[in-house]
């Protein structure tokens, strides 16, 4: 499967409407500062990349302006947006946890998803295995994680959208695997949460418990977030597998039109998510391990990304909305397999 044939990629010009676009009276209003709420562990990544908005902010609109942060597992931010948190973006992890903000009470607008080029996704990654140095375990597969003797550390699929791509990553291999049969690959997935010795309610929680609780032989994680762990506690310390196949995983971004509208920075959220696609964006997504769509720095960064065959939620589970009824929802199969600790 090749990501660019799916979508076109508008360009890093697209930073540059903004201002032009939108009404004097819309640009001229004093904020000064904006909240993305993202997925749990993004914290490091968008500390490079609000900076670099600020600085691009203030050349374009002569405003000063202050990106706040808020993380915590994906599900739950869209939860704490419902109860009432502030957020003029948010840049999640799963497409389910933006729809929710759409489907009860309006706080995004329906057409999200074509406000912005790749389905509103400026990066990708997928599921992926740190193991520990020497990897001991001999672990190549999903296969090696229903041993008996290994045990494999990942979010709650309840609480996590990092974990619903685990999940489903691990039953589309159980699919392929049983040639077909739900009902083997179910008991294929149940037979691997059956081996989690703790599931955390996010994934820098899942982080700490594998790498500072040296729990587990497995971190099952974003590709990003393995090759981070790597290069911030060494290399000596883990290695990296990559699997045979895995689940694309999108990150989905979107205004919170409720409340922009509500505190006049629509602009400056606007632009915000634009310059996602922007080079000078991709460029530091791409050093962060996240895959992206700029042709240049997709080419410039081509060693860092080992190939991989991906499948889609659309393709082997009929798209998200089909995804989550049939397993992630109430008495669907995550709950009829899924043994909580």
């Amino acid at each position: 499967m090749t990501i660019h044939s799916r979508r076109t990629l508008l360009g890093a010009a697209i930073a540059g409407l903004t201002l032009a676009s939108l009404p004097a009276a819309a640009q001229d209003r004093a904020v000064t500062e904006i909240l993305n709420v993202s997925y749990d562990i993004s914290r490091e990544l968008f500390q490079q990349i609000n900076p670099a908005f600020a600085e691009y902010w203030k050349g374009k609109s002569g405003q000063a302006i202050a990106i706040k942060q808020s993380h915590a597992g994906s599900s739950r931010q869209a939860r704490s947006i419902l109860e009432g948190l502030q957020a003029d973006v948010v840049t999640f992890n799963q497409v389910l946890d933006v729809q929710v903000l759409v489907d009860r009470g309006g706080y995004v607008a329906a057409d999200w998803k074509k406000r912005l080029p790749n389905a509103a996704s400026p990066f990708y990654s997928l599921p992926a295995f740190l193991v520990r140095k020497g990897n001991p375990k001999g672990v190549k597969d999903w296969a090696d994680l229903v041993r008996p003797d290994v045990k494999s550390v990942f979010p709650n699929p309840k609480t996590s959208g990092n974990a619903r791509y685990t999940y489903l990553a691990a039953f589309a291999y159980g699919l392929e695997k049983e040639k077909g049969d739900a009902a083997k690959a179910a008991d294929f997935v149940k037979a691997l949460l059956a081996n989690v010795p703790v599931f955390d309610t996010g994934g820098r929680g899942a982080t700490t418990t594998f790498v500072e609780r040296e729990i587990g032989d497995v971190l099952i994680t974003f590709e990003a977030e393995v090759n981070g762990i790597r290069r911030e506690y060494g290399a000596d310390k883990f290695d990296i597998v990559v699997p045979s196949v895995s689940i694309l995983a999108e990150f989905p971004v979107a205004v919170v039109d409720k409340v922009v509208d509500r505190r006049g920075s629509r602009a400056v959220a606007t632009a915000y998510l634009e310059y996602l696609y922007s080079a000078e964006a991709q460029d530091i997504l791409a050093r962060n391990f996240n895959r992206v769509h700029e042709p240049a720095v997709v080419a410039r960064h081509a060693a860092s990304f080992p190939k991989v065959r991906l499948v889609t939620v659309e393709d082997v589970f009929g798209g998200w909305e089909k995804a989550n009824a049939a397993h992630f929802a109430d008495g669907g199969t995550l709950d009829r397999i899924f043994v909580r600790r």
